[in-house]
């Protein structure tokens, strides 16, 4: 059975603003048995028809989903969990935890110092423009949710001012393909999880900087400042109502713009090597992000400049239903590509958990079979209980 904490889709319909696109072309976006077949191949998929998309699959695939069922706590019995749920108990051999990486928002803790006369949101949080008060916006983070947001405000008419630390430049799309078709066909994608050199840093990088829009347009540092939005640097801190800046822009601009380099070289070699020259455009190389003149290393949060701060910073897993011993003491699941660190247990849709597409919609597929491969051992090996009514022989998977 599949246990789902409101409706199918559930983050699509309730945690997301208005304007929001799949940052994967609809070409990419498939499931087993199911893919896009409209009339836009290479387009973007706005929330409505993500929240379509997953629906008929979920219809298609006939899947035991129980809606409306919360998970409120997990511990383990001898032969399986059970499962406290808002619907009564479950007992079960094996659990997948399907609940995701992005369940709450983060939040820094200086964040408590800012001024009460600056409202403060989170992208669950932010539908749209017009919902802010009148004033200028700080968006912290330079992530996807982040130069999106910016982008959106500035050309709202706002001021917009951008705090930026690492993150990911990547182009909307490199010798006439969408910078994700290089992706998939340089096989950087299917990159597994035991041969990435650092796998913990590669779990924690910066979704990139991508938008989808008809134009398939660029949306990267250098796009923003053309628009209008002012850079700083990350916001280290507030002090006496001030936010204060680091100094470390231009050394942030060029790592970026360093690792971009060392992958178009990549896609460039591959298409050497795989005859492929010839269905792309000759190579092209972006301007470097142009760094500020002069940087603020502060902003006075009490001068009525500042309106709203959106924290673009990330967000993290909720794992306080889980009452087994398998979260380490940053909040992360131990798991071996899946295989979380106690028997039947396993886990999904979580960064590079056996590739690096793992969190991508059409990355699931690969993933759920070698995961659903060693379950099936795993229940295979394992005696059977015959206790009570309550108890099943059957898989639970929470999806949040």
């Amino acid at each position: 059975m599949v246990l789902e904490r409101g409706e199918v889709a559930n983050s699509w319909r309730h945690e997301r603003w208005d304007s929001l696109r799949l940052l994967t072309p609809n070409w990419l976006s498939r499931l087993p048995g199911h893919r896009y077949d409209g009339p836009d191949p290479n387009g973007y998929m706005t929330m409505g028809e993500v929240i379509d998309f997953i629906e008929r699959f979920a219809d298609a695939s006939h899947a035991p989903i129980r809606t409306g069922t919360n998970v409120t706590s997990m511990r383990q019995t001898d032969d399986g969990y059970l499962v406290n749920t808002s619907g009564g108990e479950i007992r079960c051999r094996s659990v997948i935890v399907a609940s995701g990486a992005c369940n709450l928002p983060t939040v820094p803790p200086f964040g408590d110092a800012v001024p009460a006369s600056v409202a403060q949101l989170t992208p669950f949080d932010y539908r749209n423009p017009d919902q802010l008060p009148a004033g200028g916006v700080l968006v912290v983070g330079a992530s996807a949710t982040g130069v999106q947001l910016a982008a959106e405000l500035v050309r709202s008419g706002r001021p917009v001012t951008l705090s930026v630390g690492e993150h990911v430049r990547l182009p909307r799309t490199y010798r006439g393909r969408d910078v994700l078709w290089w992706m998939e066909q340089s096989g950087l994608w299917d990159e597994r999880y035991d041969q990435v050199d650092d796998l913990t840093r590669a779990r924690r990088l910066p979704s990139p900087q991508l938008v989808g829009t008809s134009e398939r347009t660029t949306l990267d540092l250098n796009a923003l400042a053309d628009l209008g939005v002012e850079m700083v640097g990350r916001w280290a801190t507030v002090r006496d109502g001030r936010a204060l800046f680091s100094g470390g822009l231009r050394n942030m601009f060029s790592l970026a713009d360093l690792k971009l380099e060392r992958l178009l070289i990549t896609f460039d070699d591959w298409a050497r090597s795989n005859d492929s020259e010839d269905i792309v455009e000759p190579p092209a190389r972006s301007a470097p992000t142009r760094v500020p003149a002069a940087a603020r290393w502060q902003l006075d949060l009490r001068s009525g400049e500042i309106s709203t701060v959106i924290w673009a910073t990330g967000f993290r897993p909720d794992y306080g239903w889980l009452d087994v011993p398998v979260v380490d003491l940053k909040g992360r699941l131990r798991h071996d590509g899946g295989m979380v660190d106690s028997p039947g247990m396993y886990a999904l849709g979580l960064p590079v958990l056996r590739r690096r597409k793992s969190t991508f919609i059409h990355g699931i597929e690969a993933d759920a079979r070698d995961v659903v491969a060693h379950l099936s051992g795993y229940l295979a090996a394992t005696p059977r209980s015959t206790g009570g009514p309550t108890r099943h022989g059957t898989l639970s998977a929470q999806y949040e």
